[in-house]
């Protein structure tokens, strides 16, 4: 199920408070500066840092492939 749209416009990396790409259910949400994904579990965003997915320079490189082919937008502009 996919995030609705006014959660996605005020959904924000809880550890540098800036705007995280969707990549859907079953990718998460994703901080390109800190190279962290957050799942989502049952439609709902687990925002825990602890919690966090670490990504290596190689899966940053395809989510951002991906973000790029597919024109995802941040959640919001700062």
């Amino acid at each position: 199920m996919p995030l609705a749209t006014e959660l996605l416009a005020v959904l924000a990396c809880p550890e540098d408070k800036g705007p995280l790409l969707y990549l859907g259910d079953e990718d998460g949400l994703y901080n390109p500066r800190l190279q962290r994904r957050y799942i989502i579990t049952d439609g709902i965003p687990v925002m825990l840092i602890d919690e966090a997915e670490s990504v290596d320079d190689e899966g940053h490189a395809s989510i951002m492939a991906k973000v790029e082919a597919e024109g995802i937008e941040p959640t919001f502009t700062a």
